[in-house]
């Protein structure tokens, strides 16, 4: 089992590389923003950015979950049939709804809550969603093939790219907002030419009539799980837009970020996680195996969380070499909103780990009941809570979100492929969560760097105290 974990973290680490490298120098882009941009014009680009997560839905339609699943296995069609099928649905997909926003960007401008002036923007994220959707199923492939080196050598392409092309246009040509989103086009195009070569060895022109039956069935409900999941994710801008203004979600945004750390983790894992996942289901000792991951998986995130939310202050308040600080001070109201998110992202990150049931039971018409709860109580507890407690009410709608997925995917996943997690050990990881929010509230009275540190010691010492990891594995593991 030590070896099948080594491997799992190997993976989680490669692709991770790409992962921490590219969305660490995206995260750079923060201070950046905040500093050269006003809260309302960040309000903008994360409002649009909100509704490209949402519209990456509709484009890919569920299809390369479906690639995963019947490319790993190939219990229908052959190799090349179960790379095409996938791939040449999204192509055409994508081609026409892209088209539709491109050619009527204009008179769409009021539904995506931006001025009609700022109409361009909306030809730029057709361009976006489509080289975006197009290298869904080319990536899969590479993480199917075990190629995670590859994988991480063109996800950093991308990312360098992006933050190349912002630095030049937005800090040296003091360029505006619009020049994000060339850049990100400029970015995901050259992505796209980079995997043809593997679109153009695999894709085969055919029709295998049982292939598409089952893909489409096993896909399709991922759309609504999809959706849902991306509405929980980004709603809450568009509500924020709605219900109080531009820069309270500039605001909200730029503290979201903050929870980058997290979300990195949460990403390298899912990357590694489900070929792991599918590769090790017929192993005798898989559900043991599982539920050692998820406890692990606890473990680090736990770290991440601590850390994060004792010194959030500290770093970002960290001086730039010329002026200002790593975020603006302008954007610090919203700090307390970062606990919220690094939790929100925690229970993502169980809701991941709960999947592999779903997964390989092949129970997926069950996710757009479990994520579109969810979706419903986001969407309403939004109206509620953002009039009373403005973003802090956004944050905490989130978090209820993501402890729903978690929730209903834990029944869902237990009646059909019961694994028995280590309870205790997951208890009292979330007592030392609790912890952590308690002493988060309480630095704020004591903001003193020294009672951090002593804090984050002994909270984090009793992760060995309760023996929620033993030093003899760890030591093995290394």
């Amino acid at each position: 089992m030590i070896d099948k974990l080594k491997s799992l973290s190997k993976d989680t680490l490669i692709y991770g590389t790409s992962t921490i490298l590219g969305r660490f120098l995206n995260f750079l882009f923060v201070p950046i923003y905040t500093n050269l941009f006003l809260p309302a014009e960040f309000g903008i680009v994360a409002n649009i950015y909100a509704y490209i997560a949402i519209l990456n839905v509709f484009l890919t339609v569920g299809l390369e979950s479906g690639y995963f699943k019947f490319a790993s296995t190939l219990e229908v069609g052959s190799e090349k049939e179960n790379f095409s099928h996938p791939y040449i649905g999204i192509f055409l997909n994508a081609f026409l709804m892209s088209g539709i926003l491109f050619a009527f960007s204009t008179g769409l401008t009021s539904v995506f809550q931006i001025d009609v002036s700022r109409g361009i923007l909306l030809k730029y994220t057709a361009l976006i969603l489509f080289f975006d959707a197009v290298t869904i199923v080319p990536f899969a492939y590479l993480r199917l093939q075990h190629k995670p080196m590859k994988f991480a050598a063109i996800r950093l392409v991308n990312i360098v790219a992006t933050v190349v092309f912002n630095l030049l246009f937005i800090v040296v040509l003091k360029k505006g907002i619009e020049y994000v989103f060339i850049s990100n086009v400029i970015a995901s195009g050259l992505t796209f030419i980079l995997l043809l070569p593997i679109v153009w060895k695999n894709i085969k022109i055919s029709f295998n009539k049982e292939l598409v039956k089952e893909l489409l069935k096993f896909s399709l409900p991922y759309i609504p799980a999809g959706i849902s999941s991306n509405i929980i994710q980004v709603v809450n801008r568009p509500i924020l837009t709605a219900l109080t203004n531009d820069y309270t979600v500039g605001v909200f945004q730029a503290n979201y970020r903050l929870g980058i750390f997290m979300m990195l983790f949460v990403s390298m894992f899912e990357f590694a996680w489900r070929p792991f996942f599918l590769q090790n289901a017929k192993d005798p000792n898989a559900k043991e195996l599982y539920a050692k991951v998820m406890t692990l998986f606890l473990v680090i995130a736990s770290v991440i969380f601590i850390f994060l939310t004792l010194f959030i202050d500290n770093i970002v308040a960290i001086p730039l070499p010329h002026k200002g600080y790593l975020v603006g001070k302008a954007y610090w109201g919203g700090l307390s909103i970062v606990p919220l998110v690094l939790l929100s992202y925690i229970f993502y990150g169980i809701y991941i780990n709960l999947m592999a049931g779903i997964y390989i039971e092949k129970k997926t018409k069950y996710l757009p009941y479990i994520t579109g709860g969810a979706a419903l109580i986001n969407v309403a507890a939004n109206f509620i809570l953002i009039p009373i407690l403005g973003m802090m009410g956004a944050a905490i709608t989130t978090l209820l979100s993501y402890i729903t997925m978690a929730v209903g995917i834990y029944f869902a996943s237990q009646k059909f492929y019961k694994i028995h997690y280590e309870y205790t050990k997951i208890l009292f990881i979330f007592v030392l969560l609790a912890a952590t929010v308690i002493s988060y509230f309480f630095l704020k009275y004591f903001d003193y760097l020294l009672l951090k540190i002593a804090i984050f010691i002994i909270i984090t010492s009793f992760i060995f105290v309760l023996k929620i990891v033993d030093i003899k594995i760890i030591k093995r593991f290394f």
